[in-house]
């Protein structure tokens, strides 16, 4: 199953286009993706018990964020074994990194995002979105919280983020659309492994980052039981997995975004999204926020 918010509306993506899941059961299901979350287990149910639904033409430019305003955004630092290395990390960490991004920063896999400064680095990610609430939940049973996989993009202006004595990891990389993500939520029954998918990124056919999740230092089931034992996991909150190597910063000279490129990122049987930036306001002028 492929849920999608289309032009504001809860759309199962189908072979040949889209199906709007509130007009095919009569306007009985929320046509809101956050809303259809909370009810993850009966959607399940109304989609299995649909009969010939009338399928409609999908325009890629009317996907939006899978969901557009979740409640939480967690966010994990260092999760591959290469980007801890490229990052200089000498020891791997025995806890994962976690912060946030405000869920604000969040938009759809076809953006354009204006970029606040010369310092805006990429990290394709896989997203997992939370499908039923979840405290205390076991390693083993985490896959049983999580309503899909989606693609993201955790967009990061790095002098905001590393300035001053204290990092500001959840500010540097919260600017608007700093948080690209879709097309679709994938259900976990879509993947023959959902520990194993290739993911990465690209500029014009350059690419920039390669990986595959399997070499995640916490998987999914564990970064969910260990979230869950500090605060409760709600139904369309997002978790932003971490990054491979390759990100701009690491590189010699330095590479990151500008005016005019466009960022492909992908995530093995989820799919792609498109990012595409634009020089914002005050864009060359210094730092995009005070490092006071």
């Amino acid at each position: 199953m492929r849920i999608a918010s289309y032009a504001g509306r809860l759309t199962m993506l189908v072979d040949g286009g889209g199906i709007d899941i509130g007009a095919a059961t009569g306007g009985s299901f929320p046509s809101d993706v956050l809303e259809a979350l909370e009810r993850w287990d009966e959607l399940k149910d109304v989609v299995a018990g649909l009969r010939e639904p009338l399928v409609h033409p999908v325009d890629p430019a009317l996907l939006e964020a899978p969901v557009r305003l979740p409640r939480q955004v967690f966010a994990i630092g260092l999760n591959y074994r290469d980007h801890a290395t490229e990052a200089g990390i000498q020891e791997l960490p025995k806890a994962p990194p976690v912060f946030t991004k405000f869920p604000v920063c969040v938009t759809g896999p076809e953006a354009t995002v204006a970029l606040p400064s010369p310092d805006v680095d990429y990290e394709v990610e896989l997203v997992a979105v939370i499908g039923r609430r979840a405290e205390h939940v076991a390693e083993g049973d985490a896959w049983d919280y999580v309503a899909g996989l989606t693609v993201g993009q955790d967009l990061s202006e790095r002098k905001v983020q590393l300035a001053g004595p204290v990092p500001q990891f959840s500010l540097g990389k919260s600017f608007s659309g700093f948080g690209p993500t879709g097309p679709a939520i994938v259900s976990i029954d879509e993947f023959a492994d959902p520990g194993a998918l290739d993911l990465g990124c690209s500029v014009g056919g350059e690419l920039l980052q390669a990986g595959n999740t399997k070499d995640m230092i916490f998987g999914v089931p564990e970064l969910i039981a260990r979230l869950s034992r500090v605060c409760p996991l709600l139904p369309g909150d997002l978790v932003f997995t971490g990054t491979p190597a390759g990100v701009g910063m690491g590189r010699t000279p330095q590479r990151f975004m500008r005016p005019g490129d466009t960022l492909t990122s992908f995530v093995e049987s989820v799919g792609a999204i498109h990012t595409t930036f634009t020089a914002g306001p005050g864009y060359g002028s210094g730092s995009a926020a005070s490092e006071e």
